[in-house]
C-alpha cells in the first residue's frame, strides 16, 4: 500500500512562524502501529522555539517542546492535530 496523503498544509503565520502538518495513511506495521506516519511543526523563526510532534521509525509517537523530547501517547488523528493546537500556543504564544 502506498502512502495516501491525510493532510498537508505549510504557512507562514504573522511573518514570524513556519507552521507545517503532514499525515499520511500507511500500512500498518509493527513500525506504525496505527497505519498513520505523522509530523507537524511550528517554528518561531524569531527565537528558533519549536513544537514538533512526530512519529518517525524507531523512537515512536512524540512531541517536542524545543530540544525536550516527551513520550506521545497516539489516540487518533482528530486528537494528535487537536493537542498540536493547543501546545503551540502554549509553549509559543501562537494561535493556529
Amino acid at each position: 500500500m502506498r502512502a495516501r496523503l491525510l493532510l498537508w498544509h505549510k504557512a507562514r503565520l504573522q511573518g514570524r512562524y513556519i507552521l507545517e502538518m503532514e499525515l499520511y495513511a500507511i500500512e500498518k506495521s509493527e513500525s506504525y502501529p496505527n497505519g498513520i506516519r505523522y509530523r507537524l511543526i511550528i517554528l518561531d523563526l524569531w527565537t528558533q522555539h519549536r513544537v514538533l510532534m512526530d512519529n518517525h521509525y524507531t523512537k515512536g509517537p512524540h512531541f517536542h517542546l524545543d530540544t525536550v523530547k516527551y513520550i506521545y501517547a497516539f489516540k487518533d488523528e482528530e486528537t494528535l492535530v487537536a493537542d498540536f493546537r493547543r501546545l503551540a500556543p502554549e509553549h509559543l504564544e501562537v494561535r493556529l
